[in-house]
């Protein structure tokens, strides 16, 4: 990409996000918008128009998410999203230091050296000459290179140690708030064995008695829910659309356009089949499903047993021992764990015994790993096809089209990092779909494992595949002829991709950042829904429900981020503003999101911070590797200096893992010792954990209370 190109991108998309911000100053203002850019605090009961003389200057939401606090965040959004801003700022003062360094040391020096110039290289531009690529081979000026790998590692160990600490601290204090969390004082019992002459509620009961005498509270037994919670889906959608027929009878009596009563077709799509009236026949169907439930309830709780159960305590600091207990000698019997929030737990992962969990994660490994390879495929068509030069000899019939300079100027800016941008979009379902096949017990598990793949995938695929893919197709008749220079060639050929990068960075927080701000497509969902669509107020809040941040592609995505302005820190250090600028926005821009839209679906009180951390150091390692190939490709005599990094990096991994993982993995128990703000209701805790399907109004039944199984609430039931 030659500069004029990357101008032209940078200066466009600066463009579209100043448009867009005012767009977002504009739109946010409207009474008729405000449950599309204020559904966090329309929920909590907050007034929308809060802070109404910042809000309407344009920028005016930027010193309201300046001057929030942690605590606020919390309020709004709960500790995993505070802990992602911990992550961002962490990240954003790494770039920020390393660059008050690294860009007045190395810039000058790189700029006033003239190799490019001297070899003549046809495939360099403007943007190289700034990058370490225009320094000659065993150059003393290599020296402030070096230095400042060592720059950016330390600066890195320091920020991450300190972060460590503070989410530290951040899930300590959370979890000792004398609010009640049900989850605290249960846990989750899996591979119960088989038993003769005993119920499987007798068989917990009597074993956990035995265990803990003064503090076993009850048992609720998994049970296989598949036939109930579809009864009980249609049950619901059949109360949805009969409110919904209600609704458009007595809307059209109120306008008088008609006082017919609303109809549909009872086939495929109300298409097809018979014409039948739609209140009098979801008004039968609600009455003929009902007795079917009550049924299937009851044969449910009896005879679909599972062997799992919820194990439910009288204090919490007796849960928290009992879930950190080996309880039987053998590994595949009575495995226990701290319970998840009921909203959390994926049930129908609860029956997969222990050898088949282990089972089914190593052949999700494998599908993983193969996955990533066979998409190495297309990602690096898509780095040597996107290329204007290579998009001609390939399409010779565009010719015509990309000779003219505003096209060609265009698309050479953008093509490559949108088509790569949508092809990565196709993957985070497939990754969650895998991640729960694995027999994780619960959605934030889930979530995290997934998070994890698409990391690792996008570095392999992205970052070292696009190097890679690029810089063999461009140099591949030279590596046919002398292959055992292709070491040499890709090592010299890895600032060719800066230019790349650069744009790929900017795309994603100038266009990026500027639609997710603007949330143009939520909005105009929303308004098409509440016009055509929605009939009732629940359809409505349906329609303009916002979700919560998606954790698990948006933290991957921010460390691809990060691992791609590391990498090339050094050796092209004018990517580091791009960084700092893609970090800062997406602290500012996400802050306000989070104070304002998203609203969380599950709360895991920090734990996915240790995964973030371990994968900012998996980077770092990357980086070093890295600038070792590169320093090498140099031939500087004293690249051996830097082997002593990644062995740090290790060492510090370790050393965070040992100090810190233990607490996120498991609930301290100085945490859990400090007395309750109140007595809690222990029915109510058994009763939070009951799935819409089984809960019945109806509870005398002692049948149906000894066997009651699965977690979940009521909105959020999975």
């Amino acid at each position: 990409m030659d500069l004029s190109s990357f101008l032209t991108s940078l200066g466009t998309s600066l463009v579209i996000f100043l448009i867009l911000v005012l767009v977002y100053s504009w739109l946010s203002s409207k009474p008729g918008n405000a449950v599309v850019y204020y559904p966090n605090r329309i929920l909590k009961g907050s007034d929308p128009n809060e802070n109404r003389s910042t809000s309407c200057s344009p920028f005016g939401w930027i010193r309201e998410a300046l001057s929030s606090t942690e605590e606020d965040v919390i309020s709004m959004s709960g500790v995993d999203t505070a802990v992602y801003f911990v992550f961002l700022s962490t990240v954003l003062m790494i770039l920020v230091l390393c660059g008050l360094v690294l860009l007045p040391s190395l810039l000058p020096v790189a700029a006033t050296d003239d190799l490019l110039q001297q070899i003549g290289a046809d495939n360099f531009t403007d943007l190289d000459k700034l990058s370490m690529a225009n320094v000659h081979e065993k150059s003393p000026r290599l020296w402030a290179f070096l230095f400042a790998v060592y720059c950016v590692s330390f600066v890195t160990y320091y920020l991450l140690w300190r972060a460590y600490n503070h989410v530290s601290d951040l899930r300590t204090e959370a979890l000792m708030s004398p609010e009640l969390k049900p989850e605290q004082y249960v846990i989750l019992v899996r591979d119960i064995p088989s038993v003769e002459g005993q119920t499987r509620k007798e068989q917990v009961d009597t074993y956990f008695k035995t265990i803990y005498p003064d503090t076993f509270y009850r048992s609720m037994i998994v049970t296989d829910n598949k036939e109930v919670n579809k009864l009980w889906t249609e049950l619901e959608a059949s109360k949805k659309k009969l409110v919904r027929a209600e609704a458009v009878h007595a809307e059209s009596k109120r306008t008088g356009k008609s006082e017919a009563r609303p109809t549909h077709k009872t086939g495929c799509l109300g298409i097809l089949g018979k014409k039948v009236d739609s209140i009098e026949f979801y008004t039968e169907k609600i009455s003929e499903l009902v007795p079917k439930l009550e049924a299937e309830q009851k044969t449910t709780l009896r005879d679909k047993q599972l062997r799992a159960a919820l194990v439910f305590f009288t204090s919490r600091i007796a849960a928290t021992s009992a879930a950190q207990s080996l309880h039987a000698q053998l590994v595949d019997k009575w495995t226990v764990m701290e319970a998840p929030e009921p909203r959390q737990i994926l049930w129908t992962n609860l029956k997969k015994t222990f050898y088949e969990r282990q089972v089914r994660q190593y052949i999700v490994y494998i599908i993983v790993a193969l996955t990533i390879f066979f998409y190495l495929i297309p990602i690096g068509f898509i780095s040597a096809f996107t290329t204007l030069k290579n998009l001609m000899k390939l399409l010779p019939f565009l010719k015509p089209i990309l000779k003219h300079n505003a096209v060609r100027t265009v698309l050479e800016a953008y093509l490559p990092q949108i088509a790569l941008i949508v092809f990565l979009a196709l993957l985070p379902k497939l990754l969650l779909f895998l991640s729960k096949a694995e027999g994780i017990p619960s959605l934030g598990h889930a979530i995290r494992a997934a998070s994890g793949k698409y990391f690792y995938f996008s570095v392999l695929n992205v970052f070292i595949g696009v190097t890679l893919a690029g810089t063999l197709y461009r140099t591949f008749k030279k590596v046919q002829k002398d292959p055992n220079s292709i070491v040499d060639v890709l090592a010299s050929s890895i600032p060719g991709n800066a230019a790349f990068f650069l744009t790929f960075v900017a795309l994603k927080f100038f266009v990026g950042y500027g639609l997710e701000l603007t949330r143009i497509v939520p909005l105009i969902i929303f308004h098409i829904k509440r016009k055509y669509v929605c009939k009732t107020e629940a359809e409505v809040k349906e329609a303009w429900f916002p979700g919560d941040l998606k954790y698990g592609t948006r933290v991957p995505g921010d460390l691809l981020v990060a691992t791609i302005v590391l990498c090339y820190s050094v050796i092209a250090p004018l990517i580091i503003p791009f960084g700092v600028a893609y970090f800062g926005l997406g602290w500012l821009i996400l802050r306000n999101q989070a104070l304002k839209v998203y609203v969380p679906s599950y709360e895991c009180y920090g734990r996915m911070w240790p995964h973030m951390a371990v994968r900012i150091i998996a980077a770092l390692i990357l980086y070093q590797v890295t600038m070792i190939g590169y320093f090498s490709a140099k031939i500087f005599y004293y690249t051996p200096f830097l082997i002593i990094l990644p062995i740090i990096s290790l060492l510090f991994a370790f050393f965070c893992h040992t100090k810190f993982y233990r607490s996120f993995h498991d609930t301290a128990l100085e945490i859990v010792a400090r007395e309750p703000k109140e007595i809690p209701n222990l029915d109510q805790v058994f009763r939070s954990f009951i799935p819409p399907c089984l809960n019945v109004e109806k509870n005398d039944d002692d049948q149906y209370e000894d066997a009651l199984s699965q977690v979940s609430r009521s909105t959020s039931f999975v």
